[in-house]
């Protein structure tokens, strides 16, 4: 049996995926945490023992992510574009657009049908448009980044937010706190926010079907909407968004392999 990992380490947790001759064993998703190297032993760690394995099956693991050259156990480190876009092609064919939100970058992949990338665009030097300008919003506004889908369904204005950069945008936030916004409308808006951003970074790109929308922000219903209503196309999210970068990497893990054999 062919055993390989991909180990994904990004700014807010990591993940591992086991793949038994090219199929998912088993998966784990940990918080990041201070350490790296740490986070990632543990979540590849927890990830085995759900397959009953150890360190030792592994015959070739790849690491990716904003932390993967931390990774010390990783026989090389792959981009997280190229990998994103291979987890998804494997469990989606039909995907041609990827949107991937995480907690300190987004970007928008075009894919092919052989799950390579044909183009790509990326921003990872603003804060807008990712999970931590929604974690600051849910902390002005005292509540938890997994209350914010649910609320922001019930909204009947949502406020407009018209500040790309994270900090005024915070300081527009309080503003209309004041003003008697309701706390759905707020969430509304910044949900609309973050989608804005990503749809029109994206527009370089292009947006055709199927779009799959990955990463830990997937899990949010109010952007997912969001983000439909900006692309003018239906969006489809993987049972487990978080783990499309390291499903990738361990499935180019198996590729080197095979070109090894």
């Amino acid at each position: 049996m062919m055993i390989t990992a991909g180990v994904d380490v990004g700014a807010a947790t990591a993940k591992t995926v086991i793949v038994a001759d090219g199929e998912i064993i088993s998966h784990a998703v940990t918080p990041t945490g201070d350490s790296v190297a740490r986070a990632a032993e543990e979540v590849t760690k927890a990830a085995l023992e759900l397959a009953g394995l150890s360190m030792a099956n592994l015959r070739f693991v790849i690491s990716t992510g904003y932390g993967r050259n931390g990774v010390a156990f990783a026989n090389r480190a792959a981009s997280e574009i190229i990998c994103h876009a291979r987890g998804v092609n494997l469990l989606i064919p039909a995907a041609r657009t990827v949107i991937d939100i995480g907690g300190q970058d987004s970007k928008v992949i075009g894919v092919r049908e052989d799950g390579t990338v044909s183009d790509f665009v990326m921003n990872d030097k603003c804060a807008a448009g990712t999970g931590r300008f929604l974690e600051v919003m849910a902390g002005v506004l005292g509540i938890d980044i997994e209350e914010m889908g649910p609320i922001s369904l019930t909204s009947k204005e949502p406020c407009h937010i018209s500040s790309t950069c994270t900090i005024f945008a915070e300081t527009e936030m309080v503003s209309l706190r004041a003003e008697g916004r309701t706390r759905e409308d707020l969430v509304a808006g910044i949900h609309r926010a973050v989608a804005s951003r990503v749809a029109v970074m994206g527009r370089t790109v292009g947006y055709r079907e199927q779009v799959v929308f990955t990463g830990g922000v997937a899990k949010n219903i109010g952007v997912k909407n969001s983000l439909e209503d900006g692309i003018g196309l239906p969006i489809l999210i993987p049972e487990e968004p978080q783990i499309m970068g390291a499903l990738g990497a361990a499935l180019l893990a198996r590729t080197e392999l095979n070109v090894l054999a």
